[in-house]
């Protein structure tokens, strides 16, 4: 072989053989950039399409919170457990637990993680499953735009839209979002309803160390739930728990020395979702209607969730009334072996009247059992508890008797059973009898409010004028319907609720000025408060009226119907009490609500027919429960309020009363008459009430009823044919007339 031959050998051995020809290093670099620059312009193309979403609804979904006046939480409504916080609600050093955990450079990064994603796309292509490695921006993007599923497309979505979010969004924003989206086990989702289900307490206290076990659960929130976790899942949770704080130490976020004196603190053992059980029942359906009227909701826009409102009621006075409930009347009834008993229902409500916060209410058995609450219903009459409203009325507009008499509380009245009511020297065609038919003969104002003598007030209200009386009912806060200027009005024939006769006498004790009773002390929608009316508005009776009033109602407690059971309580301890019973039409309701300087409470005991008999949700008297009889205002009524006032109120408290009555009248039982002051328009001996057989009767029902209230069921009359002849009775049109709507009828108490 020659040299050439040769040459030509060597240079054949040198050239690359089979696929070696083909994969040179090269041609390997040229593709790598090749494949690079693919990549990038792939991206760039993924960058250019895809647009940050709309956020998933579901991500936003939220449930109603219900808390006490404490913060404690009373009920949850909705399909989520999430109620979404601002992030300024939730201390530095909490916030610095969740990036401590999940992504230290989350302030300085740009929203993604290469390495980690690229990571995560190799590890779900392999099979490998879920890997870490993203950082909070891509987190929340995950929570709050795309979904949990594992594919290489959502990762690279996720990327893209990582970046974008993090160029529009601030890092707080970002932050926010992600421990608002985030799941926490125990079915919360997010870090309020988290801290809520682990330490019992709200976003806002949680310390350090809580926020640390937080921000480790989002790793494994099953495995590290301390009450559920094995000894191994503890000892993880722990490390976890313990590298988050270490991170916070590395990055200036917390003080060495502060980090050593750290311990672990233990969550709180899981609990039964807050529910609607018992009272919370009633305390729910009261605040959702409030909120509901306040900020002009409709049902659907309410229970889309995002509210949370913080309800008045202070929970130990909750319990306080709840147990004066139980013990002063339903541990006396045997609903299932004495038929009166299971008519019994019984509603109350308790009002600072300074602020008008409904600190207390009492709706029933409970909402499963009795799904009406009796605190707000309005369908059974309010009797004698009306009659302060007619002196007050008196007392604001200067009245005079038919005489020409100042009406104050010495005034002489006639209270002679069945007195005719007598307006502009004619007989008005009413004539109320007195309980038990008693004839007082002639009696001072506050005698007959100590002993609600009927056939007093009916003359006061002609002598008022009954547009007037039903005016000051309106100004004082009651909104019945049925305020009609009839004359049985003053026996409290209307309907009205104990929340409503509360916020009358918290009137009466805030020296005048206007109390609306509110349940809800504050609402929140998805973080933002709303504004609510002020419960306490103006003067809408003078001081001096007002403050009348509320003195001569202490004689109904010192020398009334309501001395056995309060005014001789051994639970009172030196506190002034003001307050009036009343007893309805054939014992379908029985009340007592009064008030010491401090707090107004309203009880009310409505007969009810039990479910599944023939009168079922019918008015029905409550004659013969406990085993008793009549069932009055001063029995079981006086009994539960004074139990739950004497236990609930400042002792020894005191009426700051301005008035020319004296800071309290001196109870009185009679007051002769006297030559300078005669009873207004006294009966005459020989002018008797007709007594026209009744009718049709008619049947009870739970709508408000304004028919005469009777010792029978009430019954209507035809009316007279003689407008001067007194009767008992209701015209057809109570409008024809003298315009008065002659009523008749009986209250007591």
């Amino acid at each position: 072989m020659g040299r050439a031959d040769a040459r030509m050998a060597r240079k054949r051995a040198a050239r690359p053989s089979g696929i070696r020809r083909f994969f040179t290093w090269k041609k390997l670099l040229g593709a790598f950039f090749g494949f690079v620059l693919l990549c990038m312009g792939a991206f760039v193309v993924l960058y250019l399409l895809i647009d940050v979403p709309e956020g998933n609804p579901e991500a936003e979904l939220q449930s109603n919170i219900y808390k006490y006046s404490d913060g404690r939480v009373m009920a949850r409504t909705g399909e989520v457990n999430r109620e979404i916080v601002d992030l300024s609600e939730i201390s530095p050093e909490v916030q610095h637990t969740f990036v401590a955990a999940e992504n230290k450079t989350f302030y300085n990064d740009k929203g993604v993680d290469l390495k980690g994603t690229a990571r995560g796309v190799l590890n779900t292509v392999t099979g490998k499953g879920k890997q870490g490695g993203s950082t909070i921006t891509q987190q929340y993007v995950k929570n709050y735009y795309l979904t949990q599923d594992q594919t290489v497309t959502r990762k690279l979505k996720e990327l893209v839209i990582s970046l974008k979010v993090d160029q529009k969004k601030t890092k707080n924003e970002i932050l926010a979002g992600y421990i608002n989206t985030s799941y926490y086990g125990r079915g919360a989702w997010g870090i309020q309803a988290a801290a809520q289900a682990y330490y019992g307490k709200d976003a806002s206290k949680l310390d350090v160390a809580q926020g640390a076990y937080l921000a480790a659960l989002l790793q494994a929130p099953n495995q590290y739930d301390w009450a559920i976790a094995s000894d191994t899942g503890k000892k993880l949770a722990t490390a976890r728990w313990n590298y988050v704080l270490d991170n916070m130490v590395d990055m200036h976020w917390l003080g060495a020395s502060e980090r050593q004196g750290l311990k672990f603190d233990e969550p709180e053992k899981p609990k039964a979702a807050a529910g609607l059980q018992g009272q919370e029942g009633y305390l729910y359906q009261a605040a959702k209607a409030e909120v509901m009227k306040e900020l002009n909701l409709t049902d659907a826009q309410f229970d889309a969730g995002g509210y949370t409102i913080t309800l008045n009621i202070d929970r130990k006075k909750q319990q306080q009334l709840e147990k004066s409930v139980k013990e002063q009347l339903t541990d006396h009834l045997d609903r299932k072996s004495r038929k009166a008993d299971a008519n019994v229902q019984a509603g109350a409500v308790s009002v600072d009247p300074k602020t008008g916060r409904i600190v207390a209410m009492y709706g029933g058995e409970g909402l499963t059992k009795h799904w009406r609450n009796n605190a707000t219903r309005t369908d059974y009459q309010p009797a004698s508890t009306f009659k302060p409203l007619i002196l007050a009325a008196a007392l604001e507009d200067n009245a005079k008797t038919q005489n020409g008499s100042s009406i104050k509380a010495s005034t002489i009245y006639d209270g002679t059973n069945k007195r005719p009511v007598v307006e502009n020297g004619k007989k008005v065609g009413f004539a109320p009898p007195n309980e038990d038919d008693h004839s007082y003969g002639p009696v001072t104002v506050q005698t007959a409010m100590n002993k609600s003598v009927n056939s007093v007030f009916a003359q006061m209200g002609a002598d008022v004028g009954m547009d007037q009386v039903m005016e000051m009912a309106k100004k004082l806060g009651m909104d019945s319907a049925d305020l009609k200027p009839y004359y049985a009005q003053t026996l409290g024939t209307m309907g009205a609720s104990p929340l409503e006769m509360a916020g009358v006498y918290a009137t009466l004790d805030n020296h005048g000025k206007l109390v609306t009773p509110q349940i809800v002390k504050s609402v929140s929608v998805k973080g933002e408060k709303s504004e609510l009316p002020d419960a306490v508005g103006e003067q809408v009776i003078s001081r001096g009226a007002a403050d009348s009033v509320t003195s001569v109602l202490t004689g109904v407690v010192d020398d009334g119907t309501a001395r056995a059971s309060v005014r001789d309580n051994p639970g009172r301890d030196g506190q002034q009490v003001a307050g009036k019973t009343g007893t309805s039409d054939n014992n379908r309701s029985a009340w007592f609500t009064g008030y010491t300087p401090d707090l107004v409470t309203s009880v009310g005991l409505f007969g009810e027919g039990a479910q599944g008999t023939a009168k079922a949700n019918q008015q029905v008297p409550m004659t013969g429960a406990a085993g008793g009889g009549r069932v009055d205002g001063g029995s079981f009524p006086a009994r539960i309020w004074a139990q739950y006032m004497f236990n609930a109120t400042s002792a020894g408290s005191e009426f700051d009363l301005d008035t020319d009555m004296g800071a309290g009248v001196e109870p009185t039982t009679q007051a002769p008459v006297t030559p300078t002051e005669e009873p207004s328009t006294p009966a005459s001996p020989t002018e008797e009430p007709s007594s026209t057989p009744p009718s049709t009767p008619t049947t009870p029902s739970e709508t408000p009823t304004t028919e005469p209230p009777t010792d029978e069921p009430t019954q209507t009359v035809e009316p007279p044919t003689d407008p001067t002849t007194p009767t008992i009775g209701i015209p057809e049109n109570p409008a024809d007339g003298d315009g008065s709507g002659r009523q008749a009828g009986r209250q007591t108490n």
